[in-house]
């Protein structure tokens, strides 16, 4: 193993007994939100996509990445926000989910728009509170916590509930039914 390779696994030990984790902010409609940096696989500039006829709107299209066909969902639109505005700051992030439902533990790659990327940080357990009970404007299990990140609050999401396959499968399963239901 290399100098470097080790230096990158002691750090990450050391910030895991320590309570810590470390999570990429981003903003979204003008609120930040973080997400656990083991979920994601890389961070992309926003380019052209394919749209797919009959898929919800938060379901803005798929791109390709390498080969291989991503979805690109709108978290904006995702949280019943509207759609995401595209910007030249607008973002995708590639998270890498896996279906717990499965015995195969089937790896999905899906994409976020974000509209900006801020940074990494490192958020200890300690400055992490529950979500609240309510007044919040998302669904609560969507949040996992909400990390105190400088002054402020960031909502931290619980990406295995707001990127479901099943609950997006079943979202898309009603639109594709009811545009083709007779009149």
């Amino acid at each position: 193993m290399s100098a470097l390779q080790t230096q990158h696994s002691a750090s990450k030990e050391d910030a895991a007994a320590a309570g810590q984790r470390q999570y990429l902010i981003f903003s979204l409609g003008g609120e930040s939100f973080a997400i656990d940096i083991l979920h994601i696989k890389e961070i992309i500039e926003f380019s052209s996509l394919t749209e797919v006829p009959l898929m919800p709107g938060f379901i803005r299209g798929v791109i390709n990445l390498r080969g291989a066909v991503v979805p690109v969902i709108d978290l904006c639109a995702r949280f019943g926000r509207g759609q995401t505005e595209v910007t030249r700051r607008t973002c995708i992030v590639i998270v890498e989910l896996t279906d717990k439902g499965s015995e195969e533990r089937a790896i999905h790659d899906i994409g976020v728009m974000v509209d900006t990327v801020n940074e990494v940080v490192d958020i200890p357990s300690s400055e992490v509170e529950p979500p609240p009970s309510f007044g919040a404007q998302m669904r609560s299990d969507f949040i996992s916590g909400m990390g105190k990140y400088g002054d402020d609050f960031v909502i931290m999401l619980e990406l295995d509930t707001v990127l479901s396959v099943d609950d997006m499968s079943a979202l898309s399963a009603d639109v594709v039914g009811s545009a083709l239901s007779p009149l």
